[in-house]
């Protein structure tokens, strides 16, 4: 794999890199306890599917700059809650993988420091800026973006609905088992419901001028999360939304041709073509009156705010990893949209990849801040609560969003 950079950006950096390496200033990140690498060594964690690729970067890198990266691959599972831990005692990495919604959570345990993309920000996409940014600074540099959309199965659905009631037709219509699917679970899946939700205009959060989410801004207990209690209730009485079927299932009769379409992301379109299934990438069908709008996934690379050789790091991440090449070589192993604008474009000539695309540009970042963790708590098992009739859905609701902002109070 070539590794283009900008030869201008990367000659003053290289330069301040050599120096840094001269310096004999000790580096952040160990992954033991037993000792520092020393300054001309780079600890970066990342998790298998992005190691091959990471290994051709990082001899790119040692070969300009003579400063050795160190790879530790780790269970992306474990990432976020090992690197809070071992950060602020010296023993994490100067570099580590991660997804955006970690963000909110680094920031508060002061884990990560800002990294400075100057004009370099506007060459990725909107959303993947946004997702990878705190409180008006930038945390990180972004690879890749997912969300989910409609798949169809073109000919069991030769068109793509134009509402939720017309998908529900067209799946009747088709005669199969199931009008359409999508992994709800005994205790339900906001992740996947929620572009439903957003079309009664019943975000998790309010949002400020700038984009970023407004932690003192609860909406889901508004008047649409409301209505969205009610739908649910009405789609669980006619049972269009099981709860036994989780996203094994889903995707098992979605493959075997059991429904016309699967609410779902890029990572289970390749099971499907295998299937030999003719496919299509729709926007998700709204019930309400606004558009369904899904969470859009970002990950990327944070730099430790305990690195002492943070100039190094910020030259690997922006001008490697966050060129169109590598962010090009992610994408095949990851098979997630490429952050980087230009790398974006040339893996759209994939029209799943292009269709995948143009839905999450119309997405929202997954909430990024602290206070999502008290969300998530109460939102799934109400929602299956309520589909299950296990009360009256707005009273339900109600009482979740009274719960979540209790939690969020510290009540």
């Amino acid at each position: 794999m070539t590794v283009k950079k900008n030869p201008i950006l990367a000659l003053g950096a290289m330069t301040a890199v050599a120096a840094l390496a001269l310096t004999g200033c000790s580096s952040g990140g160990s992954d033991d306890a037993s000792e520092k690498e020393g300054s001309t060594t780079l600890t970066v964690w990342v998790d298998a599917d992005r190691a091959p690729v990471l290994k051709d970067v990082a001899a790119a890198f040692e070969d300009e700059s003579g400063i050795n990266v160190k790879l530790v691959q780790k269970d992306f599972g474990k990432i976020q809650e090992q690197f809070v831990q071992q950060v602020p005692t010296g023993k994490g990495p100067d570099i580590t993988i991660g997804a955006h919604d970690w963000l909110g959570d680094f920031v508060t345990n002061g884990v990560v420091q800002p990294i400075e993309l100057g004009d370099t920000a506007s060459d990725f996409q909107d959303v993947a800026i946004t997702a990878m940014s705190y409180d008006g600074q930038t945390y990180g540099v972004p690879y890749s973006i997912e969300n989910i959309a409609l798949l169809r199965n073109t000919e069991l659905a030769p068109e793509a609905p134009t509402s939720y009631d017309d998908m529900v037709q067209m799946g009747t219509d088709a005669g199969t088992e199931f009008p359409f699917l999508v992994q709800v679970g005994e205790e339900s899946d906001p992740y996947h419901l929620y572009p439903f939700q957003t079309s009664f205009g019943a975000p998790v959060f309010g949002t400020n001028e700038d984009g970023s989410y407004n932690s003192d801004d609860l909406q889901i207990g508004n008047d649409g999360g409301i209505e969205f209690a009610n739908w649910l209730a009405e789609q669980g009485a006619a049972g269009l939304l099981p709860t036994t079927v989780d996203g094994d299932i889903a995707k098992e009769k979605f493959v075997s041709g059991d429904s016309p379409f699967l609410i779902t992301g890029p990572w289970n379109v390749s099971a499907a073509e295998e299937a030999g299934i003719d496919l299509a990438v729709d926007p998700i069908p709204a019930p309400g009156s606004e558009a369904a709008q899904p969470f859009v996934g970002v990950q990327g690379f944070y730099i430790s705010a305990k690195s002492k050789n943070v100039l190094a790091a910020t030259e690997l991440l922006t001008n490697y990893i966050g060129t169109k090449d590598v962010q090009l070589e992610l994408y095949k192993v990851g098979n997630r949209a490429p952050a980087l604008t230009a790398a974006f474009e040339e893996a759209s000539a994939d029209p799943i990849t292009a269709a995948f695309g143009e839905v999450g540009a119309n997405g929202v970042p997954m909430p990024n801040i602290p206070e999502m963790g008290a969300v998530w708590q109460y939102w799934g098992v109400t929602e299956a609560d309520i589909i299950n009739g296990k009360g009256d859905p707005a009273e339900l609701w109600t009482a979740m969003a009274d719960e979540i902002q209790s939690a969020i109070d510290g009540e």
